[in-house]
């Protein structure tokens, strides 16, 4: 564990802060600010972190002084020390916490005290009473049933671990679309393209998204494919590429994620396993002064019919195969029914919504079906353990190649918050930008962006000042109150 290598905070020295590069000067002056906050709140305390981390830290003194406080502080703590503990007021105004004031001592009884006193004993009670936990999760989200489940978990032999919600059928794009959190004139969607930078951010408001979905679901109808079809998208992580997904789902068919990066040969691999009958796909992705081809690429995977959109653009300037269609023609089949509602698809909590695929790095890549439960699982984990509420604003670097990318599309949108989306590199000062001008309230960092700040010069194998750099930027962006940080320490 990397808490046993570091001194506990009232054992450390001047010259164990001199250690780390820090000046003599500076060295003592930080040094006696540790001594007064360990006499005041103990040397291994919520509130002695919580005072550092505030009044000490900064993001000017080297890493390894951020990694002596912490690691100090919670030396006995356990494998999996926390990074932040809520004070009670702040706890109170989370969802859980708002859960827990209204019906702890229904759930708990007596042992119930404060949403952070009591949190160890609810975490239990979701474990050992899940039929009253998961009804209770799922009313808090307002997910609406065509058919209701008999029950939340049937034991069955022939179904190892139960079977979820048996009965129900339900449709997750309908949910995504409902208005039980929202207005229509409440923002769903904000989007900012690289190149972009200095232009307003644009938006998308719950009526434009439930509009451009249904629009989409009756073109995807007039194509006659059968219900429950595998239907590709071969996109970037868009504002197209959230609509077209969920049209695919709202109409009855299977989406098939392919990441926008993988070359002709996985594309066919993916295309063949998943039986995939027809595939959405962009001219190209620009980067900076370069366009990489992206339709070339199915093409070449020698994939089916290709629906193939222009990026930044009104009208395709490449030549499509002679049963492919633009998007604006595909659009134009039922130009008749803009505006029309879609009447969503019901269909049995057991049937596929979404096909994913391992990375295939370490062997063939493996079909991973989402069944229709699997959204409502990842809006539960949302809203439990990442508190998106109605009108926060989530942004997460993704892919719909990735479980990020589907869960992207779901978490917010099931929990009436806004989807954020930077469409280009996230690495540089224009994402950041985006992060404040979207007034992004929870942003994620993931293990493809982390990889980039690897260095070989490092002693652990990170660029620090990099990583450094650009949580600086993300900070700069006061609204954020929650950062997803993947582990990156090992």
């Amino acid at each position: 564990m990397a808490n046993q290598n570091y001194k506990t905070l009232d054992s450390v020295t001047v010259a164990d802060v001199e250690a780390l590069g820090i000046p003599t000067e500076l060295a003592g002056k930080l040094h006696g600010e540790l001594t007064r906050i360990v006499r005041n709140y103990g040397s291994a305390t919520p509130q002695t972190w919580h005072h550092i981390s505030k009044e000490l830290l900064s993001p000017n003194l080297p890493f390894s002084f951020h990694q002596m406080m912490y690691y100090g502080c919670y030396k006995d703590f356990g494998p999996d020390p926390p990074a932040w503990l809520p004070d009670p007021k702040t706890a109170r105004l989370t969802n859980i916490g708002q859960l827990l004031e209204r019906r702890g001592k229904e759930f708990l009884g007596s042992k119930y005290e404060d949403p952070i006193s009591s949190f160890s004993d609810f975490q239990r009670f979701s474990v050992s009473d899940q039929e009253v936990f998961w009804k209770t999760i799922l009313e808090e989200m307002n997910i609406s049933f065509s058919v209701p489940p008999e029950c939340i978990l049937r034991e069955s032999p022939s179904h190892p671990g139960g079977q979820w919600l048996p009965g129900a059928r339900v449709n997750p794009a309908k949910n995504c679309l409902s208005l039980r959190k929202r207005t229509l004139s409440d923002v769903a969607i904000i989007w900012q393209s690289e190149g972009n930078d200095e232009a307003p951010v644009e938006k998308m408001t719950c009526q434009e998204l439930r509009e451009s979905v249904w629009e989409v679901a009756y073109a995807l109808e007039s194509l006659g494919l059968e219900k429950g079809s595998a239907i590709a998208i071969d996109m970037p992580m868009d504002v197209n590429s959230v609509v077209i997904y969920l049209a695919i789902v709202l109409a009855g068919y299977v989406v098939v994620s392919i990441a926008d990066s993988f070359a002709p040969s996985e594309i066919s691999t993916r295309l063949i396993l998943s039986k995939a009958k027809a595939i959405f796909t962009q001219d190209f992705i620009p980067r900076g002064e370069k366009k990489i081809p992206l339709y070339s690429r199915v093409v070449e995977a020698h994939s089916p019919m290709a629906i193939v959109i222009p990026n930044r653009a009104s009208s395709l300037s490449i030549e499509l195969r002679d049963d492919d269609i633009s998007w604006p023609d595909f659009l134009d089949r039922v130009k008749d029914s803009k505006g029309l509602e879609f009447v969503a698809v019901e269909q049995p909590i057991v049937a596929f919504t979404n096909i994913l695929f391992s990375s295939g790095t370490t062997g063939d890549p493996k079909a991973i079906p989402w069944t229709l439960l699997t959204p409502f699982k990842a809006a539960a984990d949302g809203w439990c353990h990442m508190d998106i509420k109605n009108g926060d604003v989530v942004a997460w670097p993704t892919n719909l190649g990735w479980m990020m990318g589907p869960w992207l599309v779901y978490a917010p949108l099931l929990n009436g918050a806004s989807i954020a989306l930077y469409n280009g590199s996230p690495l540089g000062s224009g994402f950041a930008k985006f992060v404040q001008d979207a007034k992004v309230t929870m942003l994620g960092v993931i293990p493809s962006i982390v990889r980039t700040w690897k260095a070989k010069n490092s002693p652990d194998g990170y660029d620090w000042s990099t990583i450094r750099s650009y949580m600086i930027l993300v900070a700069l962006a006061p609204l954020v109150r929650h950062l997803a940080w993947m582990n990156i320490f090992g």
